[in-house]
């Protein structure tokens, strides 16, 4: 079979669109869905009753679909590459970033006291910090790293936690009950977001088919050599 007609059967649903509004709709619904989806699934992390996992999975799926619509479906290899790091990099940043965010400005403050501190080591060997917290009602809660425990807080320590309005969220613990948010880890989740839904915008609105692709070649390196059947020797 001829290759161009190869061409034409593969991957209609992505790169036979023609230039021109389709094409542009088509672009910015996938610009949005990766990032959008990698954020909720950084989000979803941060929830308790085993949510981490679905939370992980979400990302690892945007993250391979985004790869592979750029990739596969679009012919553009380095778009597929920056989509594919940025969006995990994404739901690394975004779920702690927003949870910080949720917590330090919705959060009801509550005073309390910090009873004790230290150090876990699990199965492989890593340290994770804990915080076991009082608050007036006089009921102890353990916090660890993901609620801003880090090895900071010492025994007897006045904190305020900033517990979440829903009662889903475990409390995100702080030395002063000042709202400032830290701009940093919302700036590198915002530039994630917006480089991973232009990358594949523009991956969209400048996607190869495999036809384009078999002219590049030709105009570069001439048609493709075909062998014949074996010449006849004469006697």
């Amino acid at each position: 079979m001829d290759e161009a007609r190869i061409a034409e059967r593969k991957g209609q649903a992505f790169e036979g669109l023609p230039p021109g509004p389709a094409r542009t709709r088509n672009s910015l619904f996938w610009a949005a869905l990766i990032p959008v989806t990698a954020t909720l699934g950084g989000v979803l992390a941060q929830y308790p009753y085993g949510m981490l996992w679905v939370g992980v999975l979400l990302v690892l799926a945007a993250a391979g679909i985004g790869a592979g619509v750029a990739g596969s479906g679009w012919n553009r290899a380095g778009v597929a590459t920056v989509v594919g790091f940025g969006t995990m990099a994404l739901g690394i940043f975004a779920g702690p970033s927003l949870y910080e965010a949720y917590a330090m400005r919705l959060g009801e403050r509550v005073e309390a006291v910090v009873v004790d501190t230290g150090e876990r080591t699990n199965l492989k060997g890593d340290s994770r910090s804990f915080c076991r917290v009082a608050d007036p009602s006089g009921r102890v809660r353990e916090l660890g790293q993901q609620q801003n425990c880090y090895g900071t807080f010492t025994r007897g320590q006045h904190v305020v936690l900033f517990e979440d309005p829903l009662g889903i969220l475990d409390p995100r613990i702080e030395a002063t009950g000042d709202r400032t948010l830290a701009p940093l880890g919302l700036g590198i989740s915002g530039g994630l977001f917006l480089l991973v839904g232009g990358a594949m915008l523009s991956g969209g609105l400048r996607r190869r088919s495999d036809r384009d692709l078999l002219e590049e070649h030709r105009r570069k390196h001439g048609p493709p050599w075909r062998s014949g059947p074996p010449s006849k020797r004469t006697m």
